[in-house]
């Protein structure tokens, strides 16, 4: 267990848009807490490529929906390596692919999808006791009484270089699809991306990874809690 970390129940919800730092920020806290760990947004594109190998239309919520149900979906929440599998087949490298990036939106705007996602987050949540986890609507929704609530930003320019800076991709285009999907993923009818009231907002813009986990270590010290 890692130095001076307590023991028991601690839940710290990371919410905020693409390209923000949520997931290195939020894998590297639970590291340090010695907690578990859980990328929501993976769960979502699981579900996205289970609906892509279908082949049904992305407009049907019903088939939407009807597939989602159906997949056999397995996420881990070790920090250090957390592997994704629908029915069988490991998908962690097919889900950050640009089909399913492209697709991924609509298929979470489903309502009867994220209704049965977050059910599944939030019993993964309660089983884990000291977890970290990460996506578009934690605070808000899957974990309101979350012991801390962060929502991290950046400018547009810094999250785009970050993300071509993942896979390889122009920074011009990333930017466009970057903003294409905060506007799909703030403006959907269910559950959309959004600051939790008592959240507390971290710009990462000029921020490095080591300096935005030691921020929310201090927060969660200030709390009493790690």
């Amino acid at each position: 267990m890692a130095e001076n970390v307590r023991t028991g129940r601690c839940v710290v919800a990371v919410d905020g848009p693409s390209g923000s730092g949520k997931s290195t920020v939020s894998r590297r806290l639970a590291t340090q807490l010695a907690a578990r760990y859980l990328d929501t947004g993976a769960m979502y594109r699981a579900v996205t490529w289970a609906v892509l190998r279908s082949g049904v239309d992305l407009t049907d919520p019903v088939a939407v929906t009807k597939v989602a149900t159906e997949a056999d979906l397995v996420i881990g929440t070790d920090p250090a390596g957390y592997p994704v599998s629908v029915d069988g087949v490991g998908v962690e490298a097919a889900i950050r692919g640009p089909e399913v990036t492209g697709a991924v939106s609509a298929v979470s705007a489903v309502p009867a999808v994220r209704a049965l996602l977050v059910a599944r987050q939030r019993d993964m949540i309660a089983a884990a006791g000291r977890i970290v986890v990460e996506g578009r609507d934690i605070g808000s929704v899957v974990a309101p009484d979350a012991d801390l609530k962060v929502y991290l930003t950046a400018s547009a320019d810094a999250r785009a270089r970050r993300r071509s800076a993942e896979d390889a991709s122009d920074v011009t285009a990333t930017a466009a699809d970057l903003a294409r999907r905060d506007r799909l993923d703030s403006t959907r009818a269910a559950d959309p991306l959004r600051q939790a009231p008592d959240a507390v907002e971290l710009d990462t813009t000029e921020l490095g990874i080591d300096e935005v986990v030691a921020r929310l270590r201090e927060l969660l010290n200030s709390k009493g809690i790690a």
